[in-house]
């Protein structure tokens, strides 16, 4: 009985751990700005993963820039600016705290709140591969390639001015 009582002991104290891992690449955020490549697939009621978009990224404290689904989105940490120039729209709104799909900053510099539901598939000194469970239908993948850190460099590029386009363009501000 003691021996059985030891051996479950020791399988929660290893989930536990498990639970509280790390992500090395990760660890090495703060203080820097990164920069990467990246791929987002989508997997619903466990079908193959289909992917949704890709592009590149640049993240530096809790801002970022990305690049992807001819979107060129911009934000402070705050606010985000989603900028499409082939359809002349603009849309302006708060950031959501919560939500590591839209939010890259957040994913790098916060992941340990959500390890419980982080899968690392695979992890290189310059990529990494992971699966986000939303809930028990929904799985996101994030495949990170070329991250590369840099000096922090400042938040100016992280924002967007509006002014600066063209009165043909629709700017729709939901703060």
């Amino acid at each position: 009985m003691k021996r059985l009582l030891t051996s479950n002991l020791a399988i929660c104290l290893s989930l536990v751990a498990f639970a509280q891992q790390s992500i090395p690449l990760f660890d090495r955020v703060d203080g820097h700005r990164v920069s990467f490549n990246y791929s987002y697939s989508l997997s619903r009621d466990g079908s193959a993963f289909r992917e949704v978009t890709s592009g590149a990224v640049t993240v530096e404290g809790n801002a970022y820039r990305l690049d992807g689904l001819g979107l060129e989105i911009y934000s402070d940490g705050t606010f985000r600016w989603s900028l499409d120039r082939e359809a002349a729209e603009l849309v302006i709104e708060n950031v959501d705290g919560n939500d590591i799909i839209t939010n890259p900053a957040l994913l790098m510099s916060d992941y340990r709140r959500f390890l419980p539901s982080l899968t690392v598939n695979s992890s290189g000194a310059d990529s990494l591969d992971i699966t986000y469970t939303v809930d028990e239908d929904t799985k996101a993948r994030f495949v990170l390639t070329g991250v590369v850190f840099t000096e922090q460099k400042g938040s100016d590029e992280f924002t967007f001015d509006p002014s600066s386009l063209s009165s043909d363009f629709v700017i729709t501000d939901l703060r």
